[in-house]
Formats: C-alpha cells, sequence, structure tokens
C-alpha cells in the first residue's frame, strides 16, 4: 500500500498491480460462469416450472393482462422488456412502479458519469500517473499497458509530504520532486457537475412520479381513500359517538362510520391459540385418513360451491378424483399423549383426533363470549369520511390545538394492518418502509463506512494499530486520519470493483432462478402433511423491499462516492451493467413470479431520494478530503458551498416534495377539466386499471375497519374428501 507510511508498510507496485489485475479478471470469468448458468438453467425451467416462475401471472388478478410468454428458450425476453411503464402501473401498482424507477434513474445517472469518466477523468489521470492510471514512471516499474490500467497505489504526495519523507532514509521519495496539482480542479468541477446532475434527475424523477401518484390515487374513490386514522384520542372522547361528533363538528364533511380501537389482546389470542389447534387436528385426520396431493390443489369446504348433491357428484366424477375416493382405512387413528396431575409428572396417551376436536368446541365457546365482551379502548380510531377530499383535508390539516392530541394520518387499507397493530398503530406499508430505512443504514455503515476505514479482515488488525499508534500524532496533525482514509478508500477501489461484478453478473441470475425458493422447496413439501400444507407450498414467493432494496442503494452510493477517483471507469462500468441487469431481473419478477404486496402506493421514494442525497454528502466530504491532501487547499474549501447546498437540499425536498408523496392534493381528487378546457382523452393507463380503483387493493379491502377476530367466520377443518361427499367441516364432530 503506497501512502505515506510506505515505509511501514512496504510493497511491489508492479506485483500489486498483477495481483489486482488477476483478482479483477478472476472474479469477473468465475462471475459470468455462474450468472450465465443460473440463466440458461432458468430458460430451461422456466416454461416446466410455470407453478414457481409464473406464479403471480397464474394466481394474480392483476397480472392476468401481462402478455403471456412462449415457452421457447429467449422468446421472453424481448416480451418482458417491451412492458411498458404504463402496464407496469396497471398489473404491479405504485410500489413495484418507484422500484424500477429507481433502476432507470440509477442507469440514466451511471450514463452521464461513465461518459465523462472515460472522456475526461480517464485520460487527465492517465497523464498524472494517479491511482489505477498511475504511468509507473518510478524505480522498477516501466511503462507497461496493464500496470498502467490498473496500479493500486494512490495520489503522489504533496511536495510538503515529500519534504517530510526525504528526512527518512527508509521513504520511497528520497528526493523533492515538484509536482503541478492543476488537474485537481478536475476534481472540483465533477463534483459540481455530477451532484447537480444528480439532483437535476431526483427532481425530474419526482416530479414525474408525483403526476402519476396524484393521478392514480386521485381517481380512485375507495373507503381506504375515504378513512383517516386518528391517534392520540383523549379519555374522554374514546366512543365512536363521540369520535363521529368531534369530527362532524369541524365542517370538514361527514361521518359514515367509526371504529374504535380497543385492548383486544384476549381474542386475539384465542384466535392464534385455536389455529394451531386446528392444524394439529387436520394432522390427526390426515394421518387417519390418508393423503395424496392432487395434482391440482384442493381447497377447504367453505371456499367450494355446490348447487346440489348431483351438481357435487359430477364435479367429483369430471375433476378424476378416483385415487382419492380409496378410503380403506390402514391406519390407526392417531394417538396424543396428554400431562396431568401435580406438576404435569403424569401422562397417558389418547386418541388424539377427540382430544383436538374437544379443545376445538371449547376454545369456539371462548371465543364467542369473548367476542361479546366490552373492551377497554384505546387512543387510536378510524374514521370513513362521504368522500375522499374531506378524508385529505383532515389529514393535511391540525385538528386540535394540543399537541399530540387527535393526530390525523391517511389510512392503509384494512387487510395490511396486523391484528397486534391494530393497538401498535403500525400497518405493514410502515414495516416495510421502516425495514427500508434501517437496513440501508445497516449496510452502508458496516460494508461501507467501516470496511472502508479498517479494510478486510485480514488489514483490520494491522489498520487498527495504526490506527491506535497514530491517535497522539493525528490530534496535532488531523491529515493524519485523512490520509488514512484517503489511502483505504482506494486501496479498497478493486474490492467493491469486484462486490460490484458479482452481484450483478453472477448472483443477479440466481435471484432469477429464485435459488433459495428452488432449494427449500423439496424440504418444505417433505415437512407438507395436510392439504392446507401443500396449498401454502403453491403460494408464490415474497418479494421484499426491504430487503432487496438497501443493497442496490448501497451499489449506488458506492458508485458516486467513486465517480472521480481514478477507478472510476471500472466502479461505473460495471455499475451501470449492474442496474442494467437488475432492472430486467425485477421487472420479470414483480410482474410474472413473486408476490408483493402493495402498501405505500409509492412511499419508498422518499426514502430512495434521501439515501441519494446522503451518498452525494459522503462523495463530496471525500472529494473535499483529497483536495486538502494534495495541498489544493482553496478548491477543499470551494467544495464546503457544495456540501451545504446539498444539506438545504434535503430540507427543501422534504418540505417541498414529500408531502405530495403522503397526500393527495385537493386539485387532484377531480377529474373535470378547467373551464373552457377540452377533457384529455382516456389513456391507456385509466382503461387498463379502470381509472386505479382497481390496483393497490385486493376484493376484500376497503370494506370495514375492523379486527377480524372480532367477526371473521372461524376457519374450518380441511381435510381429505370422505366416501359420502365431503367431510362436513362445521360441526367438527367424529365419524
Amino acid at each position: 500500500m503506497a501512502s505515506i507510511w510506505a515505509a511501514d508498510h512496504p510493497s511491489n507496485p508492479s506485483t500489486d498491480t498483477k495481483d489486482t489485475v488477476r483478482e479483477i479478471v478472476t472474479q469477473l470469468v468465475i462471475s459470468i460462469a455462474l450468472g450465465l448458468s443460473a440463466f440458461l438453467g432458468f430458460c430451461f425451467l422456466r416454461p416446466r416450472w410455470k407453478g414457481l416462475y409464473a406464479a403471480r401471472k397464474r394466481q394474480t388478478k392483476a397480472a392476468s393482462n401481462l402478455p403471456d410468454l412462449p415457452d421457447t428458450f429467449f422468446g421472453w425476453i424481448p416480451i418482458v422488456y417491451r412492458i411498458t411503464e404504463e402496464e407496469i402501473l396497471a398489473s404491479a401498482g405504485l410500489d413495484a412502479y418507484v422500484f424500477l424507477s429507481f433502476f432507470k434513474f440509477a442507469i440514466k445517472f451511471l450514463t452521464v458519469t461513465l461518459f465523462f469518466a472515460l472522456v475526461v477523468i480517464l485520460p487527465v489521470h492517465m497523464h498524472v500517473g494517479n491511482g489505477f492510471l498511475d504511468r509507473g514512471d518510478r524505480g522498477d516499474n516501466k511503462d507497461n499497458g496493464t500496470d498502467t490500467i490498473f496500479k493500486t497505489s494512490y495520489w503522489k504526495p504533496t511536495v510538503e509530504v515529500q519534504q517530510v519523507a526525504t528526512q527518512n532514509s527508509t521513504s520511497p521519495y528520497p528526493s523533492i520532486i515538484p509536482m503541478s496539482t492543476d488537474y485537481l480542479w478536475m476534481y472540483l468541477g465533477f463534483v459540481y457537475f455530477f451532484s447537480g446532475v444528480a439532483v437535476y434527475l431526483i427532481i425530474k424523477e419526482t416530479k414525474k412520479i408525483i403526476h402519476i401518484r396524484q393521478d392514480y390515487l386521485g381517481s380512485k374513490s375507495t373507503v381506504t381513500d375515504r378513512t383517516i386514522r386518528i391517534s392520540g384520542i383523549p379519555e374522554q372522547l374514546r366512543s365512536e359517538e363521540l369520535i363521529k361528533e368531534t369530527v362532524e363538528n369541524l365542517d370538514i364533511g361527514k361521518v359514515d362510520s367509526v371504529t374504535l380501537c380497543r385492548n383486544w389482546g384476549e381474542l386475539d389470542d384465542l384466535i392464534d391459540e385455536r389455529k394451531l389447534v386446528l392444524r394439529k387436528l387436520e394432522v390427526a385426520w390426515t394421518t387417519y385418513l390418508g393423503y395424496k396431493r392432487p395434482s391440482k390443489p384442493s381447497v377447504p369446504r367453505s371456499h367450494q360451491q355446490n348447487d346440489g348433491d348431483g351438481d357435487d357428484e359430477e364435479s367429483r366424477l369430471l375433476n378424476g378424483n378416483g385415487d382419492d375416493q380409496d378410503h380403506v382405512y390402514a391406519h390407526d387413528r392417531p394417538m396424543t399423549r396428554i400431562w396431568f396431575g401435580f406438576l404435569n409428572l403424569q401422562s397417558r396417551k389418547i386418541d388424539a383426533i377427540d382430544y383436538y376436536e374437544e379443545r376445538l368446541r371449547k376454545l369456539d365457546e371462548k371465543i364467542e363470549r369473548a367476542r361479546d365482551k366490552e373492551f377497554k379502548p384505546t387512543p387510536l380510531a378510524f374514521v370513513t369520511l362521504d368522500s375522499t377530499a374531506a378524508a385529505q383535508m383532515a389529514v393535511q390539516a391540525t385538528m386540535d390545538p394540543e399537541p399530540m392530541v387527535l393526530l390525523a394520518n391517511p389510512a392503509p387499507a384494512p387487510l395490511t394492518f396486523y391484528v397486534s397493530t391494530l393497538q401498535g398503530m403500525l400497518s405493514q406499508g410502515e414495516v416495510e418502509m421502516s425495514v427500508i430505512s434501517k437496513n440501508f443504514f445497516f449496510t452502508f455503515f458496516n460494508l461501507f463506512i467501516i470496511f472502508t476505514i479498517f479494510g478486510t479482515t485480514s488489514q483490520a488488525k494491522a489498520n487498527f494499530k495504526d490506527f491506535q499508534d497514530r491517535v497522539g500524532d493525528s490530534i496535532r496533525d488531523t491529515r493524519t486520519i485523512a490520509f488514512l482514509l484517503a489511502n483505504s478508500l482506494q486501496d479498497l477501489a478493486s474490492f467493491y470493483v469486484n462486490l460490484i461484478i458479482l452481484q450483478g453478473l453472477g448472483l443477479f441470475p440466481f435471484r432469477l432462478l429464485e435459488f433459495g425458493s428452488v432449494a427449500m422447496y423439496p424440504i418444505y413439501s417433505w415437512l407438507s402433511i395436510t392439504p392446507r400444507d401443500y396449498a401454502e407450498l403453491d403460494q408464490p414467493p415474497v418479494f421484499s423491499y426491504g430487503f432487496y432494496l438497501p443493497q442496490t442503494l448501497l451499489i449506488f452510493v458506492i458508485c458516486i462516492v467513486y465517480s472521480v477517483l481514478p477507478s472510476s471507469w471500472l466502479v461505473l462500468f460495471f455499475g451501470l451493467i449492474y442496474f442494467m441487469i437488475g432492472s430486467f431481473i425485477y421487472k420479470y419478477q414483480l410482474l410474472y413470479a413473486m408476490d408483493h404486496q402493495q402498501h405505500s402506493t409509492g412511499g419508498a421514494w422518499s426514502i430512495i431520494c434521501i439515501r441519494i442525497i446522503v451518498g452525494l454528502i459522503v462523495f463530496q466530504l471525500a472529494v473535499t478530503g483529497i483536495l486538502a491532501l494534495q495541498g489544493a487547499l482553496i478548491r477543499s474549501i470551494l467544495v464546503v458551498p457544495l456540501i451545504a447546498t446539498t444539506i438545504w437540499f434535503i430540507v427543501f425536498y422534504r418540505r417541498s416534495y414529500e408531502p405530495l408523496m403522503k397526500f393527495i392534493a385537493i386539485r387532484s381528487l377531480t377529474r373535470d377539466p378547467p373551464f373552457g378546457a377540452v377533457p384529455p382523452g382516456e389513456s391507456r393507463y385509466d382503461s387498463e386499471t379502470a381509472y386505479g380503483r382497481a390496483l393497490d387493493e385486493s376484493e376484500d379491502t376497503g370494506v370495514r375497519y375492523i379486527n377480524p377476530s372480532l367477526n371473521a367466520p372461524l376457519e374450518e377443518l380441511w381435510i381429505r374428501d370422505r366416501s359420502n361427499g365431503h367431510r362436513d367441516q362445521a360441526d367438527g364432530g367424529q365419524e
């Protein structure tokens, strides 16, 4: 590692260069081999395993309008590529649209930065012989083309540093070699230019998403759109009647219904216990009756429609359930062990079916009694108004003069609430946004900040010891720490290049293959016993934005930070490939393969933009330190206004753009054109989405805000058919 402490860490530049080249080429070959094998494997398995690789297209109504993919080896690729943004929005919703928009944003930014990296930054660094592009004109490192491109030393020290080095007999710089630092103006110019490009693209893409989101949500009029969530309700107002009267007195609209959340913990626990007992009963019955998984999954009794005995018999014959009509009970009735007596030290075996059916009956009685109880109210309520405009006025205004009292927020769809979170005031969308934020900062600080400071595991101990040894010097000369950070940043350039190559070329195709689901499927299938188990096994894998988005944000931040450094062309080139491949793969998964709950109506875009701006600040700080280390103090100081402006832009963005990513503008709630204007024609988005009314909500949402434990039908037993038709699942009795 060439640095001002090179005497303490001697190295051969030519050897280091060849090692770096070998590492990158080896990583490239391995990643291409892995990725290509996974991609070809997917192309082979896709038409054969449609239940997995086209699960969303087959099981989701919103995806049914997507074009069918041919069973040919590569014929599906151009069809997926040609799917438009309107079709993405119509079939996958705002969350998926925003997620893929980030990839398009990254591709645009990296295309611009890569162009200037190749046209300007690369030739300049080759001319001055810095970093990856050092000419190698010192010592034994001759003008070798490979060494020129991949040399891993950092910038040459300034004259002042060289003067200090000449006093050390072991210094690699035995004489003063005055060097011009005029090329460092390039750093100042490009840190402003690249930051400006990023901000311009953020504003442009944000305006586009806001426009689509406002049209998308403004054209809907579901119960969810008309409902607000009020928290901080004082005790004297905790009743449906008083809440309704309070809201109507604000003269913003009439109240259709009020649901005051209560402490339903006891009831929720009974429902959870019943689900557990029901599954054990299904296992007992399946063990007794036997079960052969049908080619087409069966459904519970409550989901089947039978018009009469004749139709039921005909449907069984037409479905060809001949194997399921074999009712020779080859198994004994299963037994279970129960414990009783003092400290549960005594036990005996009893009939499992009788035992669990009795437990189920007692739990049903407890649940019925609990549903009639009056539970203690909580300071949270859902209020459904008579119009979306009234709901938006309520959430965009302050309802009460007291702080933390009657706080109104948009209500998520009823089915996006966890049962327990009706008390905890969190929806699945809020949890997803929180996971994205926390995972990003965890990954950013652990993989980038900490790793950049201390280097690889093999280097961490030595670097940390160096850091400790020079703490005293750092107090007198803070440039010591800055040198350590600067050298670590460039020394790890090859590591980050290898990381991006591996993630983009090697592992992305494995996500397309859904290797985890494929690998775990035999295990889950082996563990499945009941028809319910097999039905759950057939569900498509779930796409989690909180898992996939933080990593892509980190890769983008790394590309930003390295955009003007000597290794910029490598990082930006493979970063561009990463986002191009990722855009296509995630597009296929979100549209055809994976299920993704649509909770936040595009709210992740604000998180994405703020994280990008944080990356810009880190980039600007890095350039500031580099310029200062090279003695270009004036140019370093000139970056400070840019840092201040970027911080101000965060505040400006939050005040100006985030509200439109959270609320619906009142003017967006009407489709009537201004006076004298010609009404616009119906767009493809309007025709395919019924003006947005069918998106981001399933058929069951937008009906009523109520804890399902209070009134939802209790789940019924799900077992195989019996010789006299279907088992009567309502009585819970035994045949």
